[in-house]
């Protein structure tokens, strides 16, 4: 197998071996510290001696020795009794092996569960999801968000550390909150994905290994969770959202709107896949959020033009959406279609009604919307002044030399 190949093992690979450990072992920090030393061991002994017929074995096993090695040397240290009784010795457990397959659900959905527990705030969530699940290394993880290394470490470590201390046991949760906490899960997988496509802060307009690590956690997701619908609405989503993405760069970086793009830059491969998904899950009922936002990207990804895009359409799903998740960004959203449908003065009119809603008047994309609004109802002016504060609102370099482009545009 290619050194290539080898990664992408481990990479599938150690959620799965992490999932087993706590699982088996409890002690999630220590664990994870085991695990990835037997991830290490297996990316310098694999590509050269072969990959061993059982690989999942193979790094539990070196994980497990390891980890007991850590627990001694963790017991040696603390010589109060009290502290001593509550690290258990390995004869003492009383868990299934860790290299038998659980019975009742998939490690790696349980260990998602465990990192996107409601005691931890979102960002801890998105952070330790991308650690524990996601493979990425805590340098990396706090390139894409843009902190110092130092302050992800301590995010991640605090993640942990509350988890341990809350005792939570390593299952699935309780039938009464496991829908809820599913759609904390797949949240995070959402805020990932968003993060990755369309960058908050910073000189890049996107990370594409955010995206692409938030599809791929969403895909795993859907393999354990095969019959929910909102799972299969949220990976359609994001397949339609991505597959527009070769074509809103200009070769020098620049930001293309969608009404501007190649269309035939688009990725047909995943449109189709997208399509085929949404069209899959919204029969199965209850509709929820992301099957309806999926359905909407559906119906801009399968016009021709932006000129033939079924505006209409878009805003009766728009109006279904409010009715189940009124945010104030569905609302914005829902405020662009009703523009292109009926006109800019009626999308004026609505935007007029969420300014007095903080939550968003003060959003870059709220003034970018009236001015673009504006510019389409003919006040060159407004618009301009619009533009031009939507760029100072704007936190992603790669938005603001756009928003005073569209400015510049209008002088």
């Amino acid at each position: 197998m290619t050194p290539g190949g080898v990664e992408d093992l481990l990479r599938e690979l150690a959620p799965q071996v992490l999932g087993a450990l706590v699982r088996r072992y409890g002690h999630f920090d220590t664990a994870e510290d085991a695990v990835q030393e037997a991830l290490l061991a297996a990316s310098r002994q694999w590509p050269a001696e072969g990959v061993p017929d059982s690989p999942r074995g193979w790094l539990i096993t070196v994980a497990a020795r390891r980890l007991t090695d850590l627990l001694r040397a963790e017991q040696a240290r603390r010589r109060r009794e009290d502290v001593v009784a509550a690290w258990r010795l390995p004869e003492e457990w009383l868990a299934p092996p860790a290299d038998r397959p659980p019975q009742s659900a998939d490690d790696t959905l349980v260990l998602l569960f465990m990192c996107c527990h409601p005691s931890l705030s979102p960002a801890s969530q998105i952070a330790l999801t991308l650690r524990a699940v996601g493979g990425l290394t805590t340098a990396e993880i706090a390139r894409a968000f843009l902190v110092p290394e130092p302050t992800m470490t301590r995010r991640i470590t605090r993640a942990k550390r509350q988890i341990r201390e809350s005792g939570i046991p390593f299952g699935l949760p309780p039938a009464a909150e496991r829908a809820e906490r599913l759609r904390a899960v797949l949240h995070v997988l959402y805020l990932i994905f968003n993060e990755g496509y369309a960058s908050t802060s910073g000189p890049r307009l996107r990370r594409d290994e955010l995206s692409a690590e938030a599809i791929r956690l969403t895909r795993v997701v859907r393999r354990l969770v095969p019959d929910d619908p909102e799972v299969t609405g949220l990976l359609a989503l994001m397949l339609l959202t991505d597959a527009r993405r070769p074509a809103r760069t200009s070769p020098d970086g620049a930001l293309v709107p969608m009404a501007e793009q190649d269309r035939g830059r688009w990725d047909a491969e995943l449109v189709a896949e997208g399509v085929a998904l949404v069209s899959e899950a919204l029969p199965r009922g209850p509709t929820g959020p992301y099957q309806l936002q999926a359905a909407i990207a559906a119906v801009h990804d399968e016009a021709p033009s932006a000129a033939e895009t079924d505006w209409p359409q878009i805003v009766a799903l728009y109006e279904v959406l409010l009715r189940i998740s009124d945010t104030p960004v569905v609302r914005l959203n829902h405020t662009v279609a009703v523009a292109m449908a009926c006109g800019p003065r009626e999308g004026l009119e609505l935007l007029g009604e969420l300014a007095a809603d903080e939550r968003i008047a003060g959003d870059h994309r709220t003034h970018a919307v009236r001015a673009h609004l504006l510019e389409m109802a003919g006040d060159r002016k407004a618009a301009r002044e619009a533009y031009e504060e939507a760029a100072r609102r704007a936190g992603s370099l790669p938005q603001q030399r756009y928003l005073n482009g569209r400015a510049a545009r209008l002088e």
